[in-house]
């Protein structure tokens, strides 16, 4: 069933209490029998494949355990190693310095100008002396230790509310207390995510520094001279000049914050409704994961299509075919096959039991439509409810967004906020002003939703994505729309929603130049002229994105929904977390 495995279990690390958490299958299983389920024979024999791959986890743990202590040893030693060679380096060419020193007093400026070596020079001949210093290390403390094989990964993929997301959210459960390294994405959030920390990689690279300020201690503790110095800060810049060349490789070990020195172990990054909506996310999703999956991270993925089916516009072709050929190396591709929207299922089955208790047919949730004066008094009665249990007082806010940025909220009382349609999606707002509200607010109203058509195309796309952080986030969400949920993306009178146009993914960061550059040399580096970011999405996928949005609204109204929100909502848990801290100072 599609809705949230989260909405029926315990916040997720909660599990840190348990000796044994439930794996998908058992857990899967349990819920059908409770009659929380509907038993759907795809769902079961993908929690079936999740199960197998929980049950490898605990060994292959520990073997990552013991590579990367293996790494660890092996990087220690050839630092060390390069150390000594180029202090080695720096020695001779000193010498050599000194002696050409001593002959200068004998001879004439002119005569040294012309036949004096050029190889104290900063740079001079750099690539050359770190392929033979990259040679003589290999020679000395061999190659990279090789990373375990890992299990093979899932990508799961199907229709809209088949259960991709639940299936994945019970694996992701699972796995705490077994894999120290773990983080869940959805789409959104792991491109902003990537855009942040290049920013940050980027911004390293191009500070112009003081000399003494780029000497690396270690440097400027030897018994050399300036020039000396000089010689080896450049060489120490070169290299991390290579190593830096592609930022996608660095942006995919920021992806796991928490590794720390000493808590070495598998990694596993859960993605949920992966996509390549434009060349941008094609290129650094398949610089990243390819990185990843090489050094032995685990991925499980949701998506509604294959992956060899992502991209049918053919852009980046070439990358694009590296990345699929990467996932189907290391992950199994899963098919949920079933048609049935089973979001829909519960929302009906909800409203079924309310009709049977009470006689009656009652709107289920907090959807109040159309935007007339019975549906204005319930949207306003609830608002006062809602605020007048948190003590009443409504107040202006200043909440924090990414990229160092602040995003007003107009009305807020004590985990609740308000806004209209137009000043969340009117405005040029996209996924990271939309996560901070959801990871701000447990209670959301918003007024004066419209249908939607092609005339107002750009604020449906960020509505869709408002939707999607609210729901990742399990937040209350209170509406007050022009039409019912079914008819909200119908289009109007003005024209149709769905079209071929793009469905451009809407990104935050200080400036475009790193899109720019990964769209013009399929890397991040240097350079890269200011190329335009094509979008792939087609009228099929747009299709996609308003159906899941239209899914997602139907659960959220839902009682399985709404009794879950204390429980998983990030406001919820951070109090929670905060009385545990209390209760044992």
């Amino acid at each position: 069933m599609a809705t949230k495995f989260r909405h029926f279990i315990l916040p997720l690390r909660s599990y840190s209490t348990l000796s044994n958490p439930p794996g998908p299958l058992v857990k899967y299983k349990s819920l059908v029998k409770e009659g929380k389920l509907q038993h759907d024979p795809f769902q079961e024999g993908v929690a079936s494949q999740l199960q197998n791959l929980l049950q490898r986890l605990d060994q292959y743990e520990k073997q990552m355990e013991q590579y990367h202590v293996n790494l660890s040893n092996w990087e220690k030693n050839r630092e060390n190693e390069r150390r000594r060679l180029l202090t080695e380096e720096a020695e001779l060419h000193q010498k050599e310095e000194d002696w050409w020193k001593r002959l200068n007093s004998k001879l004439s400026d002119r005569w040294v100008s012309r036949k004096r070596p050029k190889n104290m020079e900063a740079g001079v001949g750099q690539w050359v002396s770190y392929l033979k210093r990259e040679k003589k290390l290999d020679s000395a403390v061999g190659q990279r230790p090789i990373a375990p094989t890992s299990p093979k990964g899932l990508y799961i993929y199907g229709n809209v509310g088949s259960g991709k997301t639940m299936l994945m959210d019970m694996f992701y459960s699972a796995t705490e207390g077994i894999v120290k390294h773990r983080r869940r994405y959805h789409f959104h959030e792991a491109m902003l995510k990537i855009n942040e920390h290049m920013h940050k990689i980027w911004k390293n690279q191009v500070e112009e520094k003081p000399l003494k300020s780029s000497i690396s201690s270690w440097i400027m503790s030897l018994p050399f001279d300036t020039k000396a110095k000089e010689w080896l800060a450049a060489e120490e810049r070169y290299n991390e000049e290579v190593h830096m060349k592609n930022i996608l490789p660095a942006v995919a070990d920021k992806f796991f914050l928490d590794q720390e020195e000493d808590e070495k172990g598998a990694s596993i990054l859960c993605f949920d409704e992966i996509q390549t909506v434009d060349v941008f996310a094609i290129v650094a999703l398949s610089g990243i994961l390819s990185k990843l999956l090489n050094s032995g991270t685990i991925i499980v993925a949701t998506s509604n299509r294959a992956p060899e089916d992502l991209n049918e516009a053919g852009m980046q072709r070439e990358i694009f075919q590296k990345l699929v050929r990467k996932l189907e190396k290391h992950c199994e591709n899963v098919l949920i096959g079933s048609e049935i929207d089973y979001r829909r299922f519960i929302a009906q089955r909800s409203m079924n039991q309310i009709e049977g208790e009470n006689n009656r047919s009652p709107r289920i949730g907090s959807y109040f439509w159309p935007i007339e004066m019975e549906a204005i008094n319930k949207f306003e009665e609830k608002w006062h409810d809602v605020t007048s249990r948190l003590g009443g007082r409504i107040v202006s806010n200043t909440i924090s967004v990414m990229f160092g940025r602040t995003l007003e909220v107009p009305e807020s009382c004590e985990g609740v906020a308000r806004f209209t349609f137009e000043y969340l999606c009117g405005r040029p707002l996209g996924a990271a002003d939309y996560i901070a509200v959801a990871e701000n607010y447990h209670t959301v109203f918003i007024s004066d939703i419209p249908m939607m058509s092609m005339r107002i195309r750009d604020k449906a796309r960020r509505f869709i994505t408002l939707i999607d952080e609210l729901y990742n986030r399990h937040c209350c969400l209170c509406c007050l729309a022009s039409s019912s949920v079914d008819e909200l993306f119908q289009g109007t009178e003005e024209g149709t929603l769905f079209d071929l146009e793009s469905f451009q993914f809407e990104t935050e960061t200080e400036g475009a130049k790193l899109r720019r550059d990964v769209l013009a040399e399929g890397n991040v580096g240097s350079g890269g002229g200011p190329v335009g970011i094509t979008s792939i999405l087609s009228g099929q996928e747009e299709m996609f994105a308003f159906q899941r949005a239209v899914s997602r609204l139907i659960e959220m109204q839902t009682p399985l929904y709404l009794d879950g929100i204390s429980n998983f909502h990030p406001f919820f848990q951070r109090q929670h977390y905060k009385l545990l801290s209390e209760s044992s100072i």
